[in-house]
């Protein structure tokens, strides 16, 4: 089903891509936007999620670097049952995080500072677990082309309308000042109605699959409270800048919506917490049980401990401490430079 989807919106996109070529240039217009549309969705298979990551400045983390991080991602990929995806860290204090990539064994997670210090371990843990279930699903595929053609669409409108204006008051046609109008506003409109049926219907799939993973629910109930708050008052500049990403994050990092309506890039994030909450008292009231259930095949010797219900997926009782404070200043949550040698600006 997830093969039919990708092709679906792949031909949605390209239609809309072409329809808007058509409206600035005609015939040899469409034929183009065509022809771009048709390397734009090679491109974005091959290196869409490799785009995404750059949009948004993100750095890869390792061991080393990030062991606290990494080590939570490594032990829910186990727990999961998915291949180690890299690991990435974005510098901004908004607390947020996305996955990406065409399959499980090329997926990447990125999270933001701005999560890893203001949630705890088990938050953190819960959202992750929401990112690998996106992967699991292979959800992000699909969403990451959407993100890159959806930008596209968003930045052939903007052409259009400089090229379409100049045309009309060249040539006085009145019928192009509605193409213009249409290529501005309704191509974008459209492809952001895609993206955010695919976020729409997904992320509940994701959140409850998630839950599955790290086996507490009310770990991502307790991180979704705490990242939409935040959503509204700490901006992201780097997602303001490429909007067409909005539907890859966990929270819509753009703003905080409240109500579910066709023009919210994410449900609810009160309904989505309720959902939580119903399935922590499926698991028994804390969180305990479901598919996630811990054994001694998801395990790696690190990762076991005497009390499972009381302890997270990196093997010690966390108790929802927060990662300790940097040691020195202008570092990151866990007191190292992340990128050695190099900038973490791209």
């Amino acid at each position: 089903m997830n093969v039919i989807r990708t092709a679906m919106l792949l031909a949605l996109m390209t239609a809309l891509f072409m329809g808007v070529g058509y409206l600035i240039g005609g015939q040899s217009g469409m034929l183009i936007a065509f022809a771009i549309a048709a390397a734009m969705n090679l491109f974005s298979y091959w290196n869409g999620d490799k785009m995404v990551l750059r949009m948004h400045r993100a750095v890869e983390v390792d061991e080393r670097s990030a062991p606290e991080f990494y080590g939570i991602v490594k032990a829910l990929a186990g727990r999961a049952g998915l291949p180690m995806p890299r690991v990435y860290l974005i510098d901004t204090p908004q607390p947020n995080a996305f996955a990406t990539g065409r399959n499980p064994r090329n997926a990447a997670v990125a999270a933001t500072t701005g999560l890893l210090q203001r949630l705890s371990r088990e938050e953190v843990a819960g959202v992750m677990a929401h990112e690998l279930a996106h992967v699991q699903n292979r959800d992000t595929l699909t969403m990451t082309i959407t993100a890159t053609l959806a930008g596209a669409i968003s930045m052939l409108g903007n052409f259009a309308f400089f090229m379409g204006g100049s045309r009309d008051s060249n040539n006085g046609n009145p019928l192009g000042v509605i193409g213009v109008l249409v290529a501005i506003i309704v191509a974008p409109l459209a492809a952001m109605i895609v993206q955010m049926a695919i976020s729409r219907t997904r992320e509940y799939a994701a959140d409850r699959r998630g839950a599955e993973i790290c086996n507490q629910p009310l770990w991502l109930a307790s991180a979704l409270g705490k990242i939409a708050r935040s959503a509204q008052t700490l901006h992201n500049p780097d997602a303001e800048r490429n909007p067409a990403t909005a539907h890859l994050f966990i929270i819509n990092p753009l703003s905080g919506e409240r109500m579910d309506n066709l023009f919210s890039t994410h449900p609810n994030t009160q309904n989505r917490i309720a959902a939580l909450e119903a399935m922590a008292h499926e698991f028994g009231g804390g969180g305990g049980g479901g598919s996630a259930q811990r054994d001694s095949d998801t395990q790696t010797p690190d990762t076991q401990a005497p009390d499972a219900e009381a302890s997270g997926p990196w093997g010690d009782r966390g108790g929802g401490r927060r990662p300790e404070a940097p040691a020195r200043p202008n570092t990151n949550p866990w007191g190292r430079n992340p990128t050695g040698p190099r900038s973490g600006r791209r």
